[in-house]
């Protein structure tokens, strides 16, 4: 963890960490950062999302969604089209629209892995009940609660869907969700990540008990350093934004890092900045800043 750096209020702006190279990438959530609470991108984050992009500033959404929610944000991929979803599991181009994203990089949990975790688990935290997302599907078990506003291909065990010939067993698994009524959220991410090891990157972006668990190593971060890398560009020249535990890795991996208004406490002490809060448009607020002393 990093020590914290300037906090922000709503009536005046961020002071930007200082930088050891000119920004050439933003990497920003999605869901409680660059998103309002209802899910709507403001004109003004609009505005300076374009403006980073025509100034020679990457603009990379990183977000735990799948490709299938990137709607959102489609019409503001600019030039590249890319977005890296799932927590880091997928890099996907979105210039084709919803329905006709393509993958271009997958990062899978491999079945063994995830069966390995459903089964320590359910013998960790009895009454998990769970989910399994792959690159065009979505499946979980009987039990699981209707958290995604969709209708899963499949009902079934975690061990059937998870099974050599279970239904879409062609496909990759990019993540398996896990659910428990009664855990506080954090007592139960420790529950699982002492639970499972090292067969599995074990995170949560819900205010419910809900964690992603993705194949060793995934992470945002991760993702995001292999895409930087095939740029040539350094962590000293990436600004990240985020809100959640799943962005504690590349906020801490970025050069330079805000931690939203209403981060939770884990990622305020990972990043070297604070902007305002999602509602307040903090990413724009923070950009804007960021253009202003390029001039």
């Amino acid at each position: 963890m990093r020590e914290n750096g300037p906090v922000t209020s709503a009536t005046r702006q961020p002071e930007t960490p200082a930088a050891a190279l000119p920004p050439r990438l933003i990497a920003t959530d999605l869901d409680g950062t660059l998103l309002r609470d209802d899910k709507s991108v403001s004109e003004r984050t609009v505005a300076a999302l374009a403006a980073a992009e025509e100034a020679g500033i990457e603009v990379f959404f990183v977000t735990g969604r799948p490709a299938r929610w990137m709607d959102v944000v489609s019409d503001h991929v600019h030039g590249h089209g890319l977005a890296i979803c799932g927590n880091g599991a997928a890099v996907v181009d979105l210039h084709g629209g919803p329905g006709a994203h393509r993958f271009v990089k997958v990062r899978e949990l491999a079945r063994e892995n995830a069966l390995d975790a459903v089964r320590l688990l359910r013998e960790a935290a009895p009454s998990t009940v769970f989910a399994v997302e792959q690159t065009y599907g979505f499946y979980q078990e009987p039990a699981y609660p209707k958290l995604h506003m969709e209708i899963p291909d499949t009902l079934a065990p975690a061990e059937r869907l998870l099974a050599p010939d279970a239904p879409g067993a062609g496909e990759p698994v990019l993540k398996i969700l896990a659910f428990h009524h009664e855990l506080d959220p954090d007592a139960f991410l420790t529950v699982a990540r002492r639970a499972v090891g090292d067969r599995a990157t074990i995170t949560r972006s819900s205010p419910s008990a809900l964690l992603e668990i993705s194949g060793p190593g995934v992470s945002k971060a991760s993702t995001l350093e292999l895409c930087c890398a095939e740029r040539g560009i350094s962590p000293e020249e990436v600004v990240a934004f985020g809100d959640m535990p799943n962005d504690v890795e590349m906020l801490t991996w970025a050069g330079t890092s805000y931690a939203m208004g209403n981060a939770h406490p884990a990622v305020i002490a990972a990043a070297s900045g604070r902007t305002v809060a999602n509602n307040e448009d903090g990413v724009a607020v923070v950009i804007e800043k960021i253009l202003a002393e390029r001039l």
